[in-house]
This record gives C-alpha cells, structure tokens and sequence, in this order.
C-alpha cells in the first residue's frame, strides 16, 4: 500500500467515528430521575472569572462520575472563556454521555463546528435569530444529526416552539439586563404546553440558570420541566463534581 492511500484509509477511519450517533440528550433527560445538565462554564459576562483555572479534562468527567445527565459546555471565547476545544478535551478525558455545544448560534457553519467537535446538541436562543433563520438552524442541525434546545426567555419567544426543537429551554435569566428569576420558568411553562399542543413528540422542557436549591428542581419537575441547566452554583465551588453529587443526594432525599 503507497502513503496516499494509507492517508486516505486512515482519514475514512475518522469520518466514520465522527459520523457515529451521539448520545441523546433528549433521550437522556428522559430517563434520569434529576435530569442535571452540569455546565462547564468558567466566566461569564456579568460576574467574570468564576472558575479561570477550570480544566475541560477534570470537570465534566467528574460532573459524569457524580450522576450528571448531561453536560452543557461554553465555548464561546471572549465573553464566556470557552472553546471548541474543551468538549474535544471532555471526549478525549471519557465523557460519554450527551454535551450541549453552548454558543451564540447566528450561523450554520456553527452547527458544522459544534458536530465536529463531538456535540451531542446545539443552543439556539430564539432572541438572536429570526423565525426564518432559526427554522433553517434546527433543519440543519438536524441534518448533521445534533439535536436542538431551543432557549426562550419571553412570551413572545414561545411561538419559536412550534419551528420543531428537540427540547425547550426557558432561560430564568434576561440575556439582556443578566438579571436571573427563576419564576421565569413557572409563568411560561403553561402557555409553553398550549404552544406545543398534545403531540407525543412534545419538546421536552428545560429550565435554565439561577437554579441553586434542590426545592426549586422538585416544583420545576411538577411544572412539567425535565431537565435543568445548572452551571455557576457548582463551578463556584472549591469540587464541582462534589458539588454535583451533594446537590443530587439532596435532591433524592426530596423524592
């Protein structure tokens, strides 16, 4: 065999690994009893530096070994101190179960980004794109075989769900003041069902930020949420895998 084609074999090797079906985060949700998706996020644009030294190596996977049912990675670079990189790294390290690409997503080569570096979903915030281009988004993420969580924050955001989304996310924080409420989540979370109507294949529903008691998970849970992004109450702290599991423990307890 020449060197060419041992290049072209090998390379045919890596297409087919890229091409194997990521773990559903939808799926994944669906079948926890807490339904956590621990965010690696390590600044943010409001507080700043939470967690500098947070490895993408260290953290998820710990996030994995405590009980997380899925992860959210930031990789936006200048404002949030993320990077594709880190869920290459999160991979690499053994994570395994499914990992939101957590981005400002205006543009589809983003999708092409977040499935090459091993995305299980893709964060499309209903504020930052229009009917038109989000419906474009969630077809093409679809076509690269990522799921869509689509985030709202607003009544007015809620007619995005009828565009296909895998899962729904309200976001307890206004993305433009950075002011957190998470009884954001409880006044949409109705008019959220009337939007989607009975379909089986529903959305499922998430809430998002300003989540730090296991109280608030259990009334979020009877409001009809099945998942729950919580990221700077457990990257604040000295063990966030730690952190993680007490917060589960607790949860259970309430169960």
């Amino acid at each position: 065999m020449d060197i060419l084609q041992e290049i072209v074999d090998h390379k045919r090797e890596e297409l087919a690994r890229m091409r194997v079906k990521k773990p559903s985060l939808r799926e994944a949700l669906l079948q926890s009893e807490t339904g956590i998706i621990a965010e690696f996020k390590r600044r943010s644009p409001s507080k700043g530096w939470i967690k500098e030294e947070g490895r993408a190596d260290l953290i998820p996977l710990s996030y994995q070994q405590n009980g997380a049912a899925a992860l959210s990675i930031l990789t936006d670079k200048d404002f949030f101190g993320g990077h594709d990189d880190f869920i290459r790294t999160a991979r690499a390290a053994g994570v395994t179960i499914p990992i939101l690409y957590k981005n400002f997503v205006i543009d589809e080569f983003q999708l092409y980004e977040a499935a090459l570096c091993g995305a299980s979903a893709v964060l499309l915030i209903a504020a930052c794109l229009s009917r038109s281009l989000c419906r474009d988004l969630i077809a093409k993420a679809h076509t690269l075989g990522l799921e869509v969580l689509l985030e709202m924050h607003s009544e007015a955001e809620l007619e995005y769900a009828a565009l296909g989304p895998d899962l729904c996310g309200i976001n307890n924080r206004n993305l433009g003041s950075f002011v957190t409420d998470v009884e954001n989540s409880f006044r949409l979370a109705e008019r959220l069902r009337t939007v989607c109507g009975t379909a089986t294949d529903n959305p499922v529903l998430v809430s998002e930020s300003g989540i730090s008691n296991p109280d608030t998970v259990k009334a979020l849970r009877a409001a009809g949420f099945r998942g729950f992004l919580i990221g700077e109450n457990f990257m604040k702290t000295a063990d966030p895998g730690q952190a993680l599991h007490d917060f589960i423990k607790n949860i259970n307890s309430e169960l």
